[in-house]
C-alpha cells in the first residue's frame, strides 16, 4: 500500500463542498409514503355490515310565498292579478293565514308609492294573522 504525503503549501483537494445531496431524503420520503399507503387500509378495518338505505322525502312542503305588488300610484296586484279592493285582499289574505305552515308574503313597493299604500298591507297581513311579511327591495348596484 503506497500512501501519499502532501506536504507542500499547495492543497487543492480540500475544497470545501456546500451542495446538499437530496437523493437520500427523496428516497426516504417515497419509502414512507409506501409504507403509510399499506397500512392505512389496515388501520381503518371495520366490521363488514350491510346499512340501511334512506330516501329524501320532504315530510312538510313548503307553500308558495304570497308576492303583493304596489305601484306608484297604489294599485296592489296578487301576483300578477289586480286586487280591487281592501276587503278583497283581506279575503285572500285570511285564506292564506289558515295554511299550515303559513306562506311568507313578499311585498313588492315601488320606490315612489306613498308609504301609506305600503302600510295598509302590512297591516291587512298583520289583522289576517300572518306572522312572515318580508319587503323585496333591489340591492345596490357596486
Amino acid at each position: 500500500m503506497a500512501m501519499q504525503l502532501n506536504t507542500s503549501g499547495s492543497d487543492d483537494d480540500d475544497e470545501l463542498n456546500a451542495t446538499i445531496n437530496t437523493t437520500p431524503l427523496v428516497d426516504v420520503m417515497l419509502v414512507l409514503l409506501i409504507i403509510f399507503l399499506i397500512t392505512i387500509p389496515v388501520v381503518t378495518h371495520t366490521v363488514p355490515v350491510k346499512l340501511p338505505r334512506t330516501v329524501d322525502k320532504p315530510l312538510v312542503t313548503k307553500p308558495q310565498n304570497v308576492t303583493i305588488s304596489v305601484t306608484a300610484n297604489g294599485d296592489i296586484y296578487w301576483g300578477e292579478r289586480k286586487v280591487d279592493s281592501s276587503a278583497q285582499l283581506l279575503h285572500m289574505l285570511v285564506a292564506k293565514a289558515g295554511m299550515k305552515p303559513q306562506p311568507k308574503v313578499q311585498i313588492r313597493g315601488d320606490q315612489s308609492a306613498r308609504y301609506e299604500y305600503v302600510g295598509k298591507i302590512v297591516y291587512l297581513c298583520e289583522k289576517a294573522g300572518l306572522t312572515s311579511v318580508n319587503f323585496i327591495i333591489q340591492p345596490p348596484s357596486r
